[in-house]
């Protein structure tokens, strides 16, 4: 029954990934001609428009990337005040006091950076007035700041103007994430999820004790925590918790919410560069990606730990760190998909994932392609197509084209900053933690080093889950991730901005025999072992010394 329900669960994101992706193209599109939903929609936006003074005038790249990343940092102060102030702020029944300051600063840029680390208990950190004004609230600008980003990238890659930031973002909000949030919280409150300001709910345990679970706006926060592929948790064992995901229908409501904005943005990219096949061939090649993944992940936890197994049960799956109520299956799905999203949210501790088993999850945000985040994986997408295109040209001795234009050095070598700040983001400061901060890692040894690749691999694909055995609430952790979260999200958007701007400059030329077409399924087998290569030949050493070295020494 399991696997007819994966079997499910993906059908059903693939029902609704097309629908959606034509809806999305609908919304941003700036050609003049009316929008889904208009009349319902259309209202609104005009009110918020002229209460924040937004003219709809489409920006150059660097307007389009100053307001995003000014926008995004006042944000992050604003938030950073009210988590220090929460204890004198009212709202805030069970009295917690405000943030330290490093975990303040960390959290801040972790939910705008859209990548909601936790360096804090969720249930024990904020108040509820802290969990409503700063958490959902960067929970919808955040990835709104994605979409609205990688909408414009499209637009400059086919040649049209990039179009207005704050036009997009609130665009994005009220026509997107807030109406299938709405619909999607009154799903999860249904079904058993809170939605409370009161402080606690008492429960006796089956030792007899007495139990308090603190109760907050939880139904509202996990339609947009899952909708925006944000992850972070209201409860300390996020999708873990029963408040979170009660039962299977909530778990499933999780799965196909990261799935469907991710999905669907392949299908909107086909509308708006006005080929079909463009955007068919990349979702095609992800998701071969992401089966390849799944498989990789179940095989894995079924085999289960052999040093563990002592009753000699191999192949009956680790259930270590696992609920029983999820089981194996479900929980490796979750691993895969929260992590192919790069939401983050965890229904199993990915610390107790069998070596290789966790060793998916890190090559999901190594790659950040397989399918990816709101908005910033389609970008990374975008990234590794035009790196394709650019080495199919070499390799036939021809200037490369990407939708009618030529990729020239100019925009080359910002693909190529871009290309490289990713691993170095990574690798470097996972050097420096394992040389410095040993004490941290609650594993010596091969899974020590897999514990501070995993947190740095997280912070920088804006994901935001970890191997929770390590002591990541210190100064360096918080200080550390704080500024690879915000490199590893703005950096890439500036820089492929800078790129749109660039080919919407160019004339088009004319498709001819010679142009290497990138709407074909051979097309697709070049981007997918572009990904591939790529992210061996950058990560494959130090993925050897970590969990791949655990695996062969508990397999020996």
């Amino acid at each position: 029954m399991e696997w007819i329900a994966i079997g499910i669960t993906l059908l059903l994101a693939l029902a609704i990934a097309r629908p959606i992706g034509i809806y999305m193209a609908g919304v941003f599109d700036n050609s003049g001609a009316p929008r889904p939903l208009d009349l319902v929609f259309g209202p609104i936006d005009r009110i918020l428009f002229k209460c924040f003074g937004i003219k709809d005038q489409s920006q150059s790249w660097k307007a389009y990337a100053f307001t995003a990343v000014a926008t995004n940092v006042l944000m992050i102060v604003v938030t950073y005040a009210i988590f220090r102030l929460q204890g004198v702020l009212p709202l805030n029944p069970n009295g917690i006091p405000g943030m330290e300051p490093g975990v303040a600063f960390n959290t801040a840029i972790s939910f705008m950076a859209n990548t909601n680390l936790q360096h804090y208990s969720g249930e024990s950190g904020l108040s509820p007035l802290s969990q409503m004004t700063g958490i959902i609230f960067l929970m919808f600008t955040s990835p709104a700041t994605a979409l609205a980003a990688v909408m414009a990238i499209i637009r400059g890659l086919t040649g049209k103007p990039l179009g207005n930031f704050l036009a997009d973002l609130v665009r994005s909000i009220t026509r997107i994430f807030l109406p299938i949030a709405i619909v999607a919280s009154v799903l999860f409150i249904w079904n058993g999820v809170p939605q409370s300001l009161s402080p606690m709910e008492s429960a006796v345990t089956v030792e007899g004790a007495e139990q308090h679970i603190p109760l907050g706006p939880v139904g509202s926060m996990m339609s947009i925590k899952e909708l925006g592929n944000n992850g972070g948790g209201h409860y300390g064992a996020n999708s873990a918790h029963p408040y979170e995901n009660p039962n299977g229908v909530t778990n499933l409501i999780h799965i196909l919410l990261m799935l469907m904005l991710c999905t669907g943005l392949p299908f909107a990219y086909s509308r708006m560069v006005g080929n079909k096949k463009e955007g068919r061939v990349l979702f095609v090649s992800m998701a071969i990606l992401f089966l390849i993944m799944l498989g990789s992940s179940l095989t894995a936890e079924h085999m289960g730990n052999p040093v563990l197994n002592t009753a000699g049960l191999s192949g009956t799956g680790s259930m270590e760190g696992k609920e029983v109520r999820i089981g194996v299956v479900q929980s490796s799905l979750y691993s895969v998909v929260t992590t192919a999203s790069e939401t983050g949210g965890v229904n199993n501790m990915h610390d107790t994932l069998t070596p290789l088993g966790g060793l998916i999850p890190m090559a999901n945000m190594m790659l950040n392609t397989v399918f990816g985040g709101v908005g910033a994986g389609f970008m990374n997408v975008l990234l590794y197509v035009m790196i394709a295109v650019f080495l199919s040209g070499l390799m036939v001795g021809r200037t490369p084209e990407f939708l009618g234009r030529k990729l020239e050095s100019k925009e080359m070598k910002l693909l190529a900053v871009t290309l490289l700040v990713h691993p170095i983001l990574i690798l470097v400061p996972t050097a420096i933690a394992v040389a410095t901060q040993a004490d941290t890692l609650s594993n010596p040894g091969f899974h020590g080093l897999s514990q501070a690749l995993y947190e740095f691999t997280s912070s920088a694909a804006n994901n935001g889950s970890g191997f929770e055995g390590l002591g990541d609430a210190t100064p360096f952790w918080n200080i550390s991730t704080g500024i690879v979260m915000f490199l590893g999200r703005y950096v890439s958007l500036v820089t492929l901005l800078a790129v749109a701007g660039s080919m919407a400059k160019k004339q088009p030329i004319p498709n001819t025999s010679g142009t290497f077409q990138t709407n074909t399924a051979l097309f697709g087998i070049v981007f997918v072992g572009t990904v591939l290569i790529v992210g061996a030949l950058t990560f494959f050493p130090v993925v050897v010394l970590g969990p791949v070295a655990e695996h062969l020494t508990l397999w020996k």
